[in-house]
C-alpha cells in the first residue's frame, strides 16, 4: 500500500563511502609541509577505508552497545571483566594495524610524529572512544623505555600491530594496551593529594615490587593489560606499573567497582577501582612520580588537540554535506549568504586547528631544540586549552546547521557534540592548561623568545598580526600577581598568533588573510558566521570540502 503522506523528500543522503584524506586539502598539504609526505600513500589508503559505510557504522555500533561490567563469574569468583561489542575491537584492531599506538617509537624517522598525528586525526573522525587506550599506550612507551628490564619483556608486545583482546597474563599476550590511573576522588587534578599507598614486597625503589592499597576515582579503560598509577611510599608520590595479572598467573587485586556513566565517550569504559594489595612495579625514581608521569601528559595533551581537531573536521564535513543537499526557502542551504558565512568561518577554524596540531606533532621530533621545546612545552597546553574549547562551540554550530535532524541520536551530530567536552576536561581542564603555559614560559624562557621571533618573522608585513605577537612580548612585563588572573587571555593570544602565522605559511594568502582578519576583528567576537566579506566564501568552501 502506498502512503502519500509518508513520501520522503528533501532529506539529505547519508555521507558514506568517501575518502577522508583526499578530500582534506589542508591535511594532505600539511603532512608534506611538516615532513610526513613519505607516508602519504598509507594515509590515502587509510582515509579511503575509514570513509566506507561499513567502518563508519562501527563507530555507531560501538556507541550504541556500551561496555558492560561483570565483577564476578557465575561461581562467585572475582573476574572484573568488561565486555565490549565486536565493533569496539574492530576499531582497536584498525588503530593497532596502522601503528597509531607506537609509530614514532617503532619507526623513529623524520616526520613520524606528524604521520602518526595525521592517522590519529583521521580515526578521530570515525570514533573517539577507542582513541583513549591507544593514546595511553602511546604515551606510556617513553616512560617504560626508561626501565630496561621491564621494557625487554614489554617492548615486543607494545610494538605489535595486532590487537589481542584476550584477558590473559602478560606473558601469554601477543600485544598489550597500557592505561593510566591518576585521579582520586578527593583531589581530581591535584594528584599531590593522592592517598593510595604502596608497601614494598621484596626490596625498595626503582624496579622493586610493591603492594598498592587505595581507590582510583577515574581509571581509564580497565581492560588494558596494565596501568601506570601514582601511589605514595615513604619516599613520596611514586609511579607504578600495575598489571591486570600477577607474575604467578593469578588475577591482580584491581577491583572494578563500577563503570562511569558518562555524557560522551561512551564506547570507552572509564571506571572506578580499588587496589587491595595490588601488585605493582616502581618505574622511575622513588618520590618522583609526577615528573615520571608528566612525560605521558605531554603526549596525551597533544592527542587531545588532535582528537578535537578531528571532531571539528568531521562535524564540518557533515554540516557542509547537509547544506549542499538540504533545501529551504527555495534554495539549497549552502547557496544562502548567511549559511555560507557560517560554513566558511567553520572551514577556516578547522584548517587552522589542523595546521596547529601537525606543527605541534613536528615539535615532538626534536625534544632538545630550544625552539621546538617551546612549541612542545608552551604551545601544546595553550592549544589544548583553545582548540578543545573551540570544539564544543564548533560541533554545536554544525549540529545547528542540521536543525532538528542534528539533535536526534540516529544521526552523527549528537555523538560528535557529546564527544567534544571530554578533551577539554581530560588531562587537565582549561585553567590547569593556562597555568601550565605560564609555568612553561618561565622554565623555557630562551625557547619562548625564539618562538616569538619565529612568529614575528611569519607576521612580517601584517600590522595587525605583528601587533598580536608584540603584545605577547609585552605581556611578559605583567606583574606576577596579575599573570594568573590573565592566563586565559595570554593563552588565547598565543594560539591565535600561532594559527595565524601557520595559515600565512601554509594556506593560500587570501584564505589566510580571511582567517586573520576575522580573528583580529573585535566586532566578529567568537561566534561563527561573522566574516565581513562574501567574496572568498565559495573558494573557502570548495577548498575545505570539494564538490
Amino acid at each position: 500500500m502506498q502512503w502519500p503522506t509518508h513520501e520522503v523528500t528533501n532529506q539529505v543522503p547519508e555521507l558514506a563511502d568517501y575518502d577522508l584524506f583526499s578530500t582534506d586539502i589542508a591535511l594532505a598539504n600539511g603532512i608534506r609541509r611538516f615532513g610526513a609526505g613519505w607516508n602519504e600513500e598509507i594515509l590515502r589508503g587509510l582515509g579511503a577505508r575509514l570513509g566506507t559505510k561499513e567502518v563508519l557504522h562501527l563507530g555507531d555500533l560501538a556507541n550504541r552497545h556500551l561496555p558492560e561490567l561483570e565483577t564476578h563469574d557465575r561461581f562467585g569468583r572475582r573476574i572484573d571483566s568488561v565486555e565490549f561489542h565486536p565493533a569496539w575491537h574492530a576499531l582497536l584492531a584498525s588503530l593497532r594495524r596502522e601503528a597509531l599506538h607506537a609509530l614514532p617509537w617503532m619507526e623513529p624517522r623524520s616526520g613520524s610524529h606528524v604521520a602518526r598525528a595525521a592517522g590519529y586525526f583521521l580515526h578521530a573522525q570515525v570514533e573517539a572512544g577507542s582513541l583513549c587506550p591507544t593514546t595511553m599506550t602511546f604515551a606510556s612507551i617513553p616512560v617504560l623505555r626508561n626501565e630496561p628490564g621491564l621494557f625487554a619483556e614489554l617492548g615486543p608486545k607494545l610494538f605489535s600491530t595486532e590487537h589481542d583482546p584476550r584477558d590473559l597474563p602478560l606473558q601469554q599476550k601477543t600485544s598489550i594496551l597500557v592505561g593510566m590511573g591518576m585521579t582520586e576522588k578527593q583531589g581530581g587534578s591535584d594528584v599531590r593529594t593522592n592517598t593510595t599507598t604502596a608497601r614494598p614486597l621484596n626490596g625498595e625503589g626503582r624496579g622493586a615490587a610493591y603492594a598498592l592499597t587505595g581507590h582510583k576515582w577515574f581509571f581509564s579503560a580497565p581492560m588494558c593489560d596494565a596501568h601506570l598509577v601514582l601511589a605514595r611510599t615513604e619516599g613520596g608520590l611514586s609511579c607504578f606499573f600495575v598489571p591486570r595479572w600477577r607474575p604467578d598467573g593469578s588475577k591482580n587485586a584491581v577491583l572494578v567497582q563500577r563503570l562511569k556513566d558518562k555524557m560522551g565517550n561512551r564506547s570507552n569504559s572509564s571506571s572506578e577501582v580499588e587496589f587491595q594489595d595490588a601488585y605493582g612495579i616502581m618505574v622511575g625514581e622513588e618520590g618522583r612520580g609526577i615528573p615520571t608521569i608528566i612525560e605521558m601528559a605531554n603526549h596525551t595533551r597533544l592527542d587531545c588537540v588532535i582528537g578535537s581537531a578531528g571532531l571539528m573536521r568531521q562535524a564540518f564535513v557533515q554540516a557542509a554535506h547537509h547544506a549542499r543537499h538540504r533545501s529551504a526557502f527555495g534554495r539549497h542551504l549552502a547557496e544562502q549568504p548567511l549559511m555560507r558565512n557560517v560554513l566558511s568561518d567553520l572551514a577556516l577554524e578547522s584548517e587552522a586547528a589542523t595546521l596547529l596540531m601537525l606543527r605541534l606533532a613536528q615539535a615532538f621530533e626534536s625534544p632538545q631544540d630550544p625552539l621546538e621545546r617551546a612549541w612542545r612545552r608552551i604551545v601544546t597546553p595553550a592549544a589544548k586549552f583553545w582548540i578543545c574549547k573551540r570544539a564544543l562551540e564548533f560541533t554545536g554550530e554544525c549540529m545547528e546547521v542540521w536543525g532538528g535532524n542534528g539533535y536526534v541520536e540516529t544521526g552523527p551530530m549528537a555523538r560528535l557534540y557529546r564527544e567534544a567536552p571530554v578533551n577539554s576536561i581530560w588531562e587537565g581542564s582549561g585553567n590547569v592548561m593556562c597555568l601550565d603555559v605560564l609555568r612553561a614560559v618561565e622554565r623555557e624562557t630562551e625557547g619562548f623568545f625564539l618562538l616569538l621571533d619565529q612568529l614575528a618573522d611569519a607576521a612580517s608585513g601584517h600590522d595587525g598580526l605583528r601587533g598580536l605577537v608584540n603584545g605577547l612580548r609585552s605581556d611578559l612585563a605583567t606583574p606576577p600577581e596579575q599573570r594568573e588572573l590573565l592566563a586565559r587571555r595570554f593563552a588565547q593570544k598565543l594560539v591565535l598568533a600561532a594559527q595565524a602565522c601557520l595559515m600565512r605559511q601554509a594556506a593560500p594568502s587570501v584564505i589566510a588573510d580571511a582567517f586573520i582578519a576575522s580573528r583580529l576583528d573585535m566586532e566578529s567576537g567568537r561566534v561563527y558566521g561573522t566574516l565581513s566579506s562574501a567574496a572568498l566564501q565559495q573558494d573557502i568552501l570548495n577548498r575545505a570540502w570539494p564538490e
